[in-house]
């Protein structure tokens, strides 16, 4: 039986001031070879992205076969399981909800029949008109099975799919509008789509011999041993099938709008977007944090693990303070399923965190970290180190005070959870206990990644949204379980029965 669908997975699922993305997609087309082995791997590197749930689809050219559960990509596959994933030609997707609760039904890649056959979809971002569309396609008489936007997608391309499926893809594409990076499976083709602002990054590899790959990250392309080569357009429709690589320009670039927060946090630093190394792009930003925030007198500059690290690296190597560590990270916390008491949920940042009262006692400390979003946990750790003894605690996040919600693909919360929506910076110093706080500003990130104000999409941080957003569209995440709340508890039912 799978694990519990929601509300218990308490250690890993958004209990800090960090925004979570929503997932991660791995696509690999390899004649000759047996891929699910390496699409296991690439998830594997790109389980940041999201740790709810994880799966996989591949192809031999004649039959698809599809595994998901709840759960890390290490406890969804085995070596029963990868080996009963025959084929040359597949897609996975690792999942953290943005729309649609965390429950089996809603896990990827989703399949969808149509008049031609079964495609299989994997999708990051979230679609901003979800209602809409579903509505439209629930009046064709289509039947939704899950509560997230991803099926939207699915189930739009299969109602477009007249024989042509690059036209149904491409067709789709003109009708929905938010943030999209997608793989689509069929028997005998995977094909990659960005939507026209390329909100969430997408790549394009290739493996020795001449297999292909497409990856949310590069990071995931050198885990499988693939060279990159480069990243997939706003608005691109790729198709590779056993012939070749084909692409188009299937809608009109509107403009560069990639989230900015993957450069501060989402992505993995050793990852690569628009060619900027991100941890180098991060170390930059601890750089111009000094410039903007400087301490004085302070005699330790420590991160909060393990997002903080580079930034901290930058505020150090400008500074001239010493790096340390201050704070060290329980790394076998993991996931579980068991509802912690009040105690425990109080202590909830004591059982990730523990201070180093040697490093920290009598001592001035500047502790850096990426982002404060709800401030549920940073006034926490301040006291976690003032406890061990710190004598000032200067607080410096690498990136402007989170202030609007996002709506394409990132879980930023509803406004009124925004401590910085709610609060100026020094009512949010007070409130979590710090001698000085110090937001990098807007002009310090664009100045740290080396790029122009126009190739980004800082809405968290700005309020000024590049794709338009319905002004009803509120709690996004659990909007289909309003429209239909048979929905979820049915799904979680037919996969566990």
């Amino acid at each position: 039986m799978d694990p519990l669908p929601h509300s218990a997975d308490f250690w890993s699922l958004g209990h800090d001031d960090h925004p979570h993305d929503e997932c991660g997609i791995f696509g690999v087309h390899s004649p000759g070879e047996q891929v699910a082995n390496t699409i296991f791997f690439g998830l594997f590197a790109l389980q940041h992205r999201g740790q709810e749930s994880a799966g996989i689809s591949v192809s031999d050219g004649r039959e698809i076969r599809s595994h998901r559960r709840m759960g890390l990509v290490s406890q969804v596959f085995d070596h029963e399981t990868i080996a009963w994933l025959r084929g040359h030609l597949g897609i996975g997707h690792t999942r953290y909800s943005t729309t649609g609760s965390s429950v089996i039904g809603n896990a990827q890649p989703l399949e969808v029949e149509t008049p031609y056959g079964r495609i299989c979809v994997a999708h990051n971002g979230n679609i901003v008109n979800t209602r809409e569309l579903r509505a439209e396609l629930q009046h064709e008489g289509i039947r939704f099975t899950t509560t997230n936007d991803s099926e939207v997608i699915a189930q739009c391309i299969a109602s477009l799919h007249r024989g042509d499926l690059v036209n149904a893809v491409r067709e789709t594409m003109e009708r929905v509008r938010g943030a999209y990076s997608v793989l689509i499976l069929t028997e005998d083709k995977m094909i990659a789509i960005r939507d026209p602002h390329g909100v969430r990054p997408l790549c394009l590899g290739e493996l020795d011999g001449g297999g292909a790959v497409v990856s949310s990250e590069t990071c995931a392309l050198h885990v499988v041993g693939a060279r990159f080569l480069r990243e997939i357009d706003p608005g691109e429709l790729i198709v590779i099938d056993r012939e070749s690589v084909i692409d188009y320009q299937a809608v009109q670039l509107v403009r560069n709008a990639t989230c900015v927060f993957e450069f501060i946090y989402l992505a993995r630093p050793d990852s690569h977007i628009y060619g900027k190394n991100l941890h180098l792009a991060r170390r930059k930003m601890g750089q111009q944090l000094f410039q903007e925030h400087p301490v004085e007198a302070a005699n330790l500059v420590i991160p909060v693990p393990d997002t903080g690290i580079p930034a901290a690296i930058g505020f150090s190597e400008a500074s001239h303070i010493p790096f340390g560590e201050g704070l060290i990270k329980n790394r076998y916390i993991g996931r579980t399923f068991i509802e912690p008491d009040q105690r425990m949920r109080e202590l909830g940042v004591r059982m990730k965190l523990s201070a180093l009262r040697e490093n920290l006692y009598g001592r001035k400390v500047v502790m850096v970290d990426d982002s404060i979003v709800r401030g549920t946990t940073t006034g926490q750790i301040v006291r976690l180190l003032r406890d061990a003894g710190a004598a000032e605690v200067h607080v410096r996040i690498s990136s402007p005070p989170v202030q609007w919600p996002c709506f394409y693909g990132v879980d930023m919360a509803d406004r009124h959870e925004l401590i910085a929506a709610r609060m100026s910076t020094d009512e949010i110093r007070e409130h979590i206990g710090a001698n000085s706080l110090g937001y990098l500003s807007m002009d310090g990130v664009h100045r740290a990644i080396g790029m122009g104000k126009g190739q980004f999409c800082t809405a968290c941080f700005t309020g000024k949204y590049p794709i338009s957003v319905p002004r009803d569209l509120k709690n996004a995440k659990f909007a289909l379980e309003e429209l239909d709340e048979g929905i979820a508890l049915a799904s979680v039912a037919a996969h566990q029965g």
